[in-house]
C-alpha cells in the first residue's frame, strides 16, 4: 500500500474500521486489504493507532469494485482500468457525469455486457441439462 496519511479522527467525517466495512460489504477483511494493493484509488487513511479508517467514499468505492468484479464479471485489471477511465473522464460512475451520447454509450455497453453474461449463464445451464441426458 502506498503512503496513507495519518489523520486525527476528531473531524466531522464518519470513519469505518475494516471490520465494519467487512460487515457492510459482505467481504472478508483480507479481500479488502488485497484490493487496496490492486486499486490505487482505494486508500483508507490510517488513524493515530495505525488502524485503517475508511471514509464513506472508500466504502462506496469498495461496493463499486465488488459490483464490477462479482456482478459484471470484470477481471481485477479490467475493473482497475474501468475505474481509472471513469476517474479520468470526471464521471464518478453513477451515470450522472455525462449527458447525451457518452452516457447512452456507457449505458448501452453495460446493458450489452449484462445481456451477454446472462446469455452465457443460460447456455451453460442448457449445456448442463444436455449433458445429463
Amino acid at each position: 500500500m502506498s503512503s496513507a496519511a495519518t489523520i486525527p479522527v476528531t473531524d466531522e467525517t464518519r470513519y469505518y474500521r475494516i471490520g465494519e466495512v467487512s460487515r457492510l460489504t459482505a467481504l472478508k477483511p483480507f479481500v479488502l486489504r488485497y484490493w487496496e494493493t490492486e486499486f490505487p484509488m482505494l486508500e483508507p487513511v490510517k488513524g493515530a493507532n495505525g488502524h485503517r479508517l475508511y471514509r464513506q467514499e472508500d466504502v462506496d468505492l469498495v461496493l463499486k469494485i465488488k459490483r464490477l468484479l462479482y456482478d459484471e464479471g470484470f477481471t481485477i485489471a479490467g475493473a482497475r482500468r474501468h475505474l481509472k477511465e471513469l476517474e479520468s473522464s470526471g464521471d464518478g460512475g453513477d451515470g450522472a457525469g455525462h449527458g447525451g451520447s457518452m452516457g447512452e454509450q456507457a449505458s448501452t455497453s453495460q446493458l450489452s455486457r449484462k445481456m451477454l453474461l446472462d446469455l452465457r449463464d443460460g447456455l451453460r445451464s442448457f449445456l448442463t441439462l444436455l449433458e445429463r441426458k
